[in-house]
């Protein structure tokens, strides 16, 4: 990244190292503040609903700059269109050369009506129509945006944390050669997540669920990880996942995948998935790969 006694002479056309922003985009109520709050955290300056006409100049003016940035961009913002968004992010590309992503926020429309009720915001386009015809309005005016979004993030069944992951595993600032590889158990009960890249079905082991002693442990517990290996399906079904994975992470790699998400699900989401989960987790570091380990539904009663 350049230094700021380099501004009076740089020539803008000239890429800067480590110079990135990311414009930050979607649907109302799909996560925007939550997002940009984020970005902060990963080091990211972050301003939100900066004017279409003022986006290059500002970025301009501080061509230097001393973070990357995260820019928030809506159906609030003013002068918005969408086709306006892009040519401005075709021209910062050019002219500037810096890294310049899009993110679009997603979210099923039920998930969106019930958080405006509970929060009794009002949809910046349903001040004088039904919320519904609010969301759907919103779609079409943001459609070219999510076609053409370097990432799209389906917030619906996110919780803060796990949105939180996701950003940090798309957008941190530290990069390292090779494919990240996100570890995720869930309960099939609670839906499949939807950012899995693969996922495998863990019903078939023993359920520990059904025993008294076990009911309220985890799969991080030694009780119920001894009872899960107990099962005599499992060592042959962990050597065959392991097999399998085995040669597929390094075509992944040569193929440019930067992200994979590995999925294992149970019924409840808190003993088999949690306990294979750990142990995948566990032999892809044997293995020198960059892990991430999520539980999504690990949680009392799950």
């Amino acid at each position: 990244m350049g230094t700021s006694d380099m501004a009076g002479s740089r020539d803008i056309s000239t890429p800067l190292a480590g110079e990135r922003i990311v414009l930050v985009t979607g649907l109302s109520g799909a996560g925007h503040s939550s997002a940009l709050k984020g970005f902060e955290d990963l080091g990211y300056e972050a301003v939100d609903n900066l004017p279409i006409s003022l986006l290059s100049a500002y970025v301009r003016q501080d061509s230097l700059l001393p973070r990357p940035l995260a820019i928030g961009i809506d159906i609030r913002t003013r002068d918005f269109e969408a086709d306006r968004v892009l040519e401005e992010i075709a021209g910062l590309k050019s002219s500037l050369g810096v890294e310049v992503q899009l993110l679009f926020l997603d979210c099923d429309d039920d998930v969106l009506v019930r958080r405006f009720t509970e929060t009794r915001r009002r949809h910046p386009l349903a001040a004088d129509r039904p919320l519904a015809d609010g969301i759907y309005l919103e779609r079409r005016l943001l459609a070219r945006l999510g076609e053409c979004a370097d990432v799209v993030m389906d917030t619906s069944l996110f919780t803060l944390g796990e949105f939180q992951h996701q950003l940090a595993r798309h957008f941190r600032l530290d990069s390292h050669p090779g494919v990240a590889v996100t570890v995720l158990s869930f309960a099939f009960s609670k839906g499949l997540p939807r950012e899995a890249d693969l996922v495998f079905d863990v019903r078939f082991l023993k359920n520990p669920h059904y025993e008294v002693a076990l009911r309220e442990k985890t799969g991080r517990d030694r009780q119920v990880a001894d009872f899960v290996t107990s099962d005599t399906g499992f060592a042959a079904f962990f050597d065959g996942l392991t097999g399998l994975l085995l040669p597929l992470l390094p075509r992944f790699e040569r193929e440019g995948k930067s992200y994979l998400t590995i999925a294992i699900g149970c019924t409840g989401g808190r003993h088999r998935s949690v306990f294979v989960a750990e142990k995948l987790a566990s032999w892809l570091r044997e293995q020198e790969q960059r892990v991430s380990l999520l539980h999504r539904d690990c949680e009392p009663g799950g």
